[in-house]
């Protein structure tokens, strides 16, 4: 969570090279967004610290530099963009599938974790991530139910390569243990289904049941 937060510069570099740098409602959100993760990830860095563990400019350093394909993304990103101008509808819907994960991964947290400050922290992330939720939601209900094309394309996007939050980021054994720690239970299970009904509710993307697909694989 610390990695993957402190990555979300990245993409927002990626968004950036699209069409999407051209509506100045999504630009001034993604300046708050940027910002809000950044901070998400340093107070995770205090745990981490407290306990021992790897955190901050080092860490994030070594993750970055790990990734040697990741500088090709914005060239794809920006092709992307001059062949659909649909591209932002599949940005706007997949930032909301993966806001609905990362608060339930959270809030999933939270509750094995049953500790009283790591909770305080945790809750306090979720409400952010709700404001996060409100603006791609609606940016992607909005667009979608403006071009059964956007919908299309958005589904395809999201079925053939959306994976749980951190996929291309973390090592896949890490990511798997994740979801499987989180959501492989009845009760992770349960949060999972209802993550996969909210997007459901998006204009043609119904019954896509993407995070509980990633669920039982990694379980």
């Amino acid at each position: 969570m610390h990695d993957v937060e402190n990555h979300t510069i990245c993409y927002l570099r990626d968004v950036l090279v699209t069409k999407a740098h051209k509506d100045p409602e999504v630009t001034a959100f993604l300046a708050c967004w940027s910002y809000e993760e950044h901070w998400h990830g340093d107070a995770i860095a205090k745990i981490l610290d407290a306990h021992g563990e790897a955190a901050g400019p080092t860490r994030i350093e070594a993750v970055r530099s790990r990734l040697r394909r990741d500088g090709l993304r914005p060239l794809l990103f920006n092709v992307g963009s001059a062949l659909t101008r649909h591209l932002v509808a599949v940005q706007m819907a997949w930032g909301a599938v993966n806001e609905y994960t990362t608060q339930s991964g959270y809030a999933r947290l939270a509750a094995k974790a049953d500790h009283p400050v790591l909770g305080e922290l945790l809750r306090r992330i979720m409400k952010q991530e709700g404001r996060h939720i409100d603006f791609y939601a609606g940016q992607a209900r909005t667009r979608l139910g403006e071009s059964r094309a956007a919908q299309r394309l958005t589904r395809y996007a999201l079925r053939r390569a959306w994976g749980p939050v951190g996929s291309g980021v973390m090592a896949e054994e890490e990511v798997r243990f994740l979801a499987a720690h989180l959501f492989g239970d009845e009760k992770g299970l349960a949060v999972a289904r209802r993550v996969d009904r909210q997007v459901d509710r998006l204009p043609g993307l119904g019954n896509l049941h993407l995070l509980e697909q990633a669920v039982l694989a990694a379980a």
